[in-house]
């Protein structure tokens, strides 16, 4: 059963390292929320180290410079690991071939444009029609703020039936910019999985993030990391999968359900909801704080 805390110092004693979730947890997509961006300032200040963990599909250096311009202090936080980072290095190893169809906007040219060094002698990816393409790379829908899955229903049935992979740079279905609700690259990696396609995963809840995060921070197998989200089936399920604590963020995308009062979810809703998804975080908060 989980616990429902008021604020992150409850509990953050207990732990070394935070594994924490961006939308709907430091951010809105628009600006940050000044109670967490507090509570991992204090959780660093107490000597712990904070992974931002984000299934953005774009390398991290892209993130943070998201993060600079949004607000978010640099003292909030040690390194920050993206899905995009994990994908990326699995496309540049060749995962969908050399020739690839991009579904995504200009925002996530870096994803191709900034070649990690490991990389830079091998042979490069080219963008092109799906007509060409060897696999089909998915950062995010081409009008993110309109279209959804079945927009793309003909083009992915017609991959489908060329065997062609896809490999999906950032696993989220959809996550809220302000007040409004957009799909992401996972809505068209679920729906290509489907109509019988092939779906290629390197985010959340999937190892390689995590495996990427333990490397970058040398954490020893004995760690104490609390991972901290608001997707149910990326965060908390990502962090259980791990055997990692888990502090669920009801605020977020599941505020709804969850009853009128966005920082104090209804005990009895929270607790149906989560055996509906059959999923027990150990700690669920409002919003981090």
């Amino acid at each position: 059963m989980t616990r429902i805390i008021q604020s992150l110092s409850q509990i953050g004693a207990g732990y070394d390292v935070l594994f924490c979730d961006l939308w709907g947890c430091l951010h809105n997509g628009k600006q940050p929320y000044p109670a967490a961006v507090a509570a991992l300032r204090a959780f660093r200040q107490d000597g712990g180290q904070v992974v931002l963990m984000t299934n953005a599909p774009r390398p991290n250096q892209f993130v943070i410079r998201q993060l600079d311009r949004m607000g978010v202090p640099r003292d909030a936080w040690d390194i920050v690991v993206s899905s995009g980072d994990a994908a990326q290095e699995a496309m540049f190893s060749g995962a969908v071939g050399r020739k690839v169809w991009h579904i995504g906007t200009d925002k996530d040219d870096g994803f191709f444009d900034d070649i990690p060094p490991e990389f830079a002698d091998a042979a490069p990816i080219r963008r092109v029609p799906l007509e060409e393409a060897e696999g089909i790379v998915a950062t995010g829908p081409f009008e993110e703020l309109t279209e959804t899955p079945q927009d793309y229903h003909d083009r992915l049935v017609q991959a489908r039936d060329r065997g062609l992979p896809l490999l999906c740079a950032n696993p989220d279905v959809v996550v809220d910019m302000g007040e409004t609700r957009i799909y992401c690259a996972g809505a068209l990696a679920e729906y290509y999985e489907g109509l019988g396609g092939t779906s290629l995963y390197f985010g959340k809840p999937h190892p390689p993030i995590y495996n990427r995060a333990r490397r970058l921070l040398d954490l020893a197998p004995d760690a104490r990391i609390l991972a901290v989200g608001d997707g149910i089936f990326t965060d908390v399920k990502g962090g259980l999968d791990q055997g990692i604590d888990v502090l669920f963020v009801t605020g977020g995308l599941a505020a709804d359900a969850l009853g009128p009062d966005v920082e104090n979810p209804d005990n009895a809703l929270l607790l149906d909801w989560l055996e509906g998804h059959a999923l027990a975080p150990q700690y669920s908060i409002g919003r981090l704080r």
